[in-house]
């Protein structure tokens, strides 16, 4: 079971179908929807402000939610996946978004629905990443232009993977 801990007079609140790995770490004013996996050495630290998880996202191993106390919130959507060791401060990331490998989104940016933001990225505080785009580099710029179906095809296809794979956990 997870680490999960109350602060300041916050308890998290996880839906009970969600996958959470042992080593995995929920501390304070979060809340976590149906169907997600948040794996080992991930941290949701709802210490300083709160965190929004929708439904059916996957927080890769060694992930890091955090806040600006007064200043941000992270809000997730649905069908969002976090990539191994990327960092999400205190920004909105819409439904249907992957956030690549070590990429590091930065205080009130705005990742918009079916994007991609590749390894390594880093999106910088208060930047938008619009719609149906692959945003890459540092600081992350807009470096294609995708389809709606293209990028749903893709963030889907990983979603139900780390479903699967967390069901391995169940067994």
């Amino acid at each position: 079971m997870a680490f999960v801990r109350s602060v300041c007079g916050f308890t998290p609140k996880i839906s009970p179908d969600c996958f959470m790995a042992e080593t995995a770490v929920i501390i304070g004013d979060i809340e976590i929807g149906e169907g997600c996996s948040i794996w080992y050495n991930a941290v949701l630290r709802g210490d300083v402000n709160s965190i929004r998880v929708g439904n059916n996202v996957n927080i890769q191993d060694g992930a890091v939610l955090h806040t600006l106390f007064e200043r941000s919130k992270v809000i997730i959507g649905d069908n969002v996946t976090i990539g191994h060791n990327a960092c999400i401060h205190g920004a909105r990331i819409e439904d249907n978004v992957l956030i690549g490998i070590g990429a590091i989104v930065l205080d009130n940016a705005v990742v918009q629905q079916n994007t991609i933001i590749a390894a390594g990225a880093l999106v910088l505080d208060s930047q938008v990443c619009e719609s149906n785009a692959v945003y890459a580099g540092v600081p992350a710029r807009k470096v294609k232009e995708i389809s709606s179906q293209q990028s749903e095809n893709m963030i889907q296809r990983i979603a139900t993977n780390y479903k699967m794979y967390a069901s391995w956990y169940n067994e």
